[in-house]
């Protein structure tokens, strides 16, 4: 038990007397505000009033004592302060007296054979002038419901019980009642009855306590406290309390559980006992909203609630902060909204330490996230950080398991590297937000050390990437001193400080710097280049880069985004000296940016022209069909249309580029030419068939005809070329008409020899005409039916009413009249079809 929840002060002390005159001890109190009433054994009323406390004391002053006749016990006492009633059940009657004078109301006449009475507080809520009084009969198993006014109060209903009442609390409409042997929840307005659970009346008291929002306390069986709601649902654990419990009362968030020696404090947030007030033959217990009060038949004791605030604070200063956070969190609806948000600061960073130097750093982030606390507090916590500015000074007190992380540097490294990982971590969670408000520089360099020392390289390249408030002063040397030159460059590129950024990597690159590990950085330089908007800078590392590679390097031009009309002619002079830079710089404005100047797409063509040249004179080979850059080169002669034939003819006039040659003059529309030059010169029978069968794409059939018939005719003019004409006519039967090729052919060739290709044009021929009939047939068949049912459109003949609107001519009709519809139309007979 770490908690004190409630203060106890003597408030009442009856003299000492003989035995023989307890009979006038103290048995029953009540409460309302300042005033109190006591209840004693020989029918005494006395009214107290409390007095304004004095330092740790509170006294009251006795203003008002009322003997009752029969000079009985008093059971039970109840003030109803909207009537100023005060309600005393003495010998089986309840009689109404002025909660001022204790004179009897002559207009409440006595309610006899009642046993236990109850009020519903929640009743006076929806009518402030009436409360509603419950109370058990004495005589029958049953509950009578009165209505309680200023003058008058009436019976209006009575509830039957299958069991003797023992006790009974309300809320509302439902009544929780102890009978001797179980709990039942009644609810008087539906009629439904619910069984709770047991109870042994012999050996523990029956208690029943209205919690408030439907909800009530129980003496349970096996000494539980046990909660249930007006459904018969228990939402809370109960308590497990001693023996011997004789009341039981709920102050939030504590429940009040007396013995005869003492009273129990428990939490109703973690079911846990807080606090024990040791007593001498206790007898009650009066809970109200200021305080709460226990009494013996002597004494009266006032437990003076110790405000919520006090209590957190007491135990965040203990270090129980679980017990802390638990109440702060239980009780937040109980406390203004800055008293709460100082408290829950405060405890969290309690919390927050006590969890760090346990090693439990996730539930540390989070409590130092949930507590706003100033980073700098953590960081000043380790050895050898950037320094704080600002003279800062920690406001924060030791907790009992403070560890130095300086001694645990040098003795525990191990250990001291969960701390710093702790570190990084929970400065990055709150890089940006609130609550790195005006720390950020702090933030940011101690991110820099613990990044680079424990090598992090990943995490400190992507901190200096982005925008960042390290100080370069601090900064700088620090990189240097751990060789990490790579984030040098790139803080002084977040620092706006380009061209130091791109003189410190390419100095790594040149190796003048050496590194512990670096990305590819010659490849950063590429892309950090192209995304500079200044083209000075680019300019002055351009031949730098395309010395060292020219594919990667144009990437500086290529990679630049810029529109096709901020692309100057001064790269393309500069990429001359390049030539594989060019090549790609062009394909670059041709392909990517659809160029349609003639100047770059004739520039690509002598330049695919140029790089194929060279390779053929360094492999001293002339069978370059399998070259990449030439297929790229035959690809781009087929498809662009933009280039300067000329100018690229004269490039390849003098080279063995004849399949280059036979593509620019089947541009020009000399196929014969180009099937020439590929079958005598460039000797390649495939290229020739495969420049009829390129070119043939979406061409006539007669067009098709004559170009295979060149080829064909060709090939006839050599004796050395039967087999490729053979070849040509077995391969491409359809591409030919029969009677030409027959007309052609040498009266020399047999039979035999073209006997493949006669049987296969024949087949195409009359496959061709069968499909020509039955597409003329199909052709036919929609006609007709779309003919049929225009027919059927147009044949019916339909009346209407005046005033309808021809939907042909737009005039509305005079007088009922046929219309013909045509296709849903109705159109007057004059107006036609």
């Amino acid at each position: 038990m770490s908690l004190t929840a409630f203060m106890p002060f003597l408030v009442l002390e009856k003299p000492a007397t003989s035995k023989e005159k307890l009979k006038s001890g103290f048995q029953v109190l009540e409460g309302c505000g300042r005033n109190l009433y006591i209840g004693s054994r020989d029918g005494t009323i006395q009214h107290f009033t409390l007095l304004e406390p004095e330092g740790n004391q509170q006294t009251v002053r006795e203003t008002r004592r009322k003997q009752l006749g029969s000079k009985d016990l008093i059971t039970q006492m109840k003030v109803l302060p909207v009537q100023n009633h005060l309600l005393v059940l003495c010998n089986g009657s309840i009689t109404a007296f002025n909660m001022f004078s204790l004179e009897p109301i002559p207009t409440l006449s006595k309610i006899r054979n009642v046993s236990l009475m109850s009020v519903n507080d929640s009743y006076s809520l929806a009518q402030p002038l009436v409360v509603e009084l419950f109370t058990l009969a004495s005589r029958r198993r049953a509950v009578s419901i009165h209505v309680v006014s200023v003058n008058k109060w009436e019976c209006i209903k009575e509830v039957s019980l299958s069991q003797d009442p023992v006790s009974l609390a309300v809320d509302g409409s439902c009544l929780c009642i102890g009978t001797d042997k179980n709990y039942i929840l009644h609810d008087h307005k539906s009629g439904i009855t619910l069984d709770l659970v047991p109870h042994d009346s012999t050996n523990q008291s029956v208690i029943v306590q209205a919690v408030g929002k439907g909800e009530f306390l129980l003496n349970g069986p096996g000494s539980l406290g046990i909660f249930v709601n007006s459904h018969g649902i228990s939402q809370r654990p109960p308590l497990q309390w001693s023996q011997g419990v004789l009341a039981a009362a709920v102050y939030p968030p504590y429940v009040l559980a007396l013995q005869s020696e003492g009273l129990l404090i428990y939490s109703m947030l973690d079911q846990h006992l807080k606090q024990t007030v040791p007593l001498h033959k206790a007898i009650g217990l009066l809970c109200t909203t200021e305080s709460v009060f226990v009494f013996t038949e002597s004494e009266v004791y006032n437990l003076q609630p110790i405000p919520l605030d006090v209590q957190i604070t007491a135990l965040v200063n203990s270090e129980s902060v679980h017990e802390a956070l638990e109440l702060l969190q239980g009780v937040e609806g109980q406390l203004s909204e800055d008293t709460y948000k100082t408290l829950q600061k405060n405890t969290a960073h309690t919390a927050g330490f006590v969890k760090f130097y346990q090693g439990c750093f996730q539930e540390a982030k989070e409590l130092f996230i949930k507590g706003d606390i100033d980073p700098r507090e953590i960081i000043s916590l380790y050895p050898d950080l950037p320094s704080l500015g600002d003279g800062f000074t920690s406001q924060l007190a030791a907790v009992f398991n403070t560890r130095d992380l300086r001694a645990m540097r040098t003795e525990d490294y191990a250990t001291f590297q969960g701390y710093q990982e702790f570190l990084g971590g929970f400065l990055s969670a709150i890089r940006g937000t609130d609550q790195s408000h005006g720390h950020g520089r702090d933030i940011d360099c101690t991110l820099l050390k613990l990044y680079a020392e424990r090598e992090c390289h990943k995490d400190l390249d992507q901190l200096l990437s982005s925008g960042n408030d390290c100080l370069l002063d601090m900064c700088v040397p620090y990189l240097e001193k751990n060789k990490r030159f790579f984030s040098l460059g790139l803080l002084y590129q977040s620092h706006g400080q380009a061209d130091d950024a791109v003189q410190t990597w390419v100095k790594i690159v040149d190796g003048f710097l050496a590194v512990s590990s670096s990305p590819d950085v010659y490849k950063h330089i590429v892309k950090f280049l192209s995304q500079q908007k200044c083209r000075k800078l680019l300019w002055k590392y351009a031949d730098w880069i395309l010395q060292r590679d020219q594919e990667v390097g144009v990437q500086i031009f290529t990679n630049r985004g810029d529109s096709q009309e901020s692309l100057s002619d001064e790269d393309l002079a500069f990429l001359t000296k390049y030539p594989k830079a060019l090549e790609l710089y062009l394909e670059h404005l041709v392909m990517d940016f659809k160029s349609k100047k003639e100047k770059h797409h004739t520039l690509l063509a002598t330049t695919y022209v140029a790089h194929i040249l060279r390779d053929l004179e360094h492999v001293r080979a002339m069978d370059t069909t399998g070259n990449t850059t030439r297929y790229k080169l035959q690809q781009f002669l087929q498809d662009s249309t933009f280039y300067n034939a000329e100018d690229v003819q004269e490039a390849i006039k003098c080279t063995p580029l004849f399949v280059e040659k036979a593509i620019l003059h089947g541009r020009a529309g000399e196929h014969f030419k180009a099937l020439e030059v590929l079958v005598h010169k460039a000797k390649d029978q495939q290229a020739a068939e495969d420049y009829c069968r390129r070119t043939s794409e979406g061409q006539s059939t007669e067009f098709i005809n004559q170009l295979y018939l060149t080829l064909l005719g060709i090939y006839l003019q050599s004796p050395h070329s039967v087999r490729a004409a053979v070849d040509l006519l077995n391969g491409n039967s359809a591409a030919f008409n029969l009677l030409d090729v027959l007309q052609v052919l040498p009266d020399s060739w047999s039979l035999q020899l073209v006997d493949r290709f006669l049987i296969e044009s024949l087949r195409w021929n009359f496959h061709s005409r069968q499909m020509r009939w039955i597409e003329k047939n199909l052709v036919q068949v929609e006609y007709h039916r779309h003919k049929i049912g225009w027919i059927r459109d147009t044949r019916g003949m339909i009346k209407v009413e005046k005033w309808q609107l021809c939907q042909r001519c737009g005039r509305y009709l005079m007088e009922p009249i046929f219309l013909r519809s045509l296709k849903g139309e109705l159109i007057h007979e004059h107006c036609g079809v």
